[in-house]
């Protein structure tokens, strides 16, 4: 892992190498098998943070599922705004479907929270929640995460996949905003 990286105005350390995301994705792959192996889910990926998430987990599933994405917002800068956009809607229907909610990260909750009530609208069988990241210490709402990948303090974290103002999506580890 390279030393810090600078994105528009600030600076960011080394938190959680490539290697280490890519084996507990392989660990929550096997779980989700043993899940849903016989049931053909539908995996609804939450853009734009958990694009490359979605994709690393949806290639080591090895069982029948679809793939769908939707883009909610709720983040400007490094906070949450408290407000939830929808920006691409649901193209699918999910009556009867086992669905999986794939997100980079969980941290005040503010956006799955905003969204299940439409989502359960759309009658599924059943939702499961699954989250790269989860900070715990900000979550401001109840919910049920059924798998993380990892839980991390309430910093400010970016790559693989995650951003600050539209950069540092692209780097292949996760780092942590620099303090001091």
């Amino acid at each position: 892992m390279s030393k810090t990286v600078k994105i528009h105005d600030l600076v960011f350390e080394p938190y959680v190498k490539n290697r280490v995301i890519q084996k507990r994705i392989k660990e929550i792959a096997i779980a989700l098998k043993g899940e849903f192996g016989d049931k053909k889910p539908i995996f609804l990926a939450i853009l734009n943070g958990s694009f490359v998430f979605a994709a690393d987990l949806t290639r080591v599933c090895d069982f029948e599922h679809e793939v769908s994405f939707i883009k909610l917002t709720s983040y400007e800068g490094t906070t949450s705004t408290g407000k939830v956009t929808t920006q691409i809607g649901l193209q699918e229907d999910l009556t009867g479907r086992d669905v999986i909610i794939l997100e980079d990260i969980i941290d005040t909750g503010t956006t799955i929270y905003t969204f299940l009530p439409t989502l359960k609208k759309t009658n599924p069988k059943s939702i499961s929640v699954v989250s790269l990241l989860s900070k715990p210490s900000a979550l401001k709402y109840p919910l049920s995460i059924n798998h993380i990948g990892f839980e991390i303090p309430n910093k400010f974290v970016v790559g693989y996949g995650l951003d600050y103002n539209g950069l540092g999506r692209n780097l292949k580890d996760i780092y942590q905003l620099k303090e001091g």
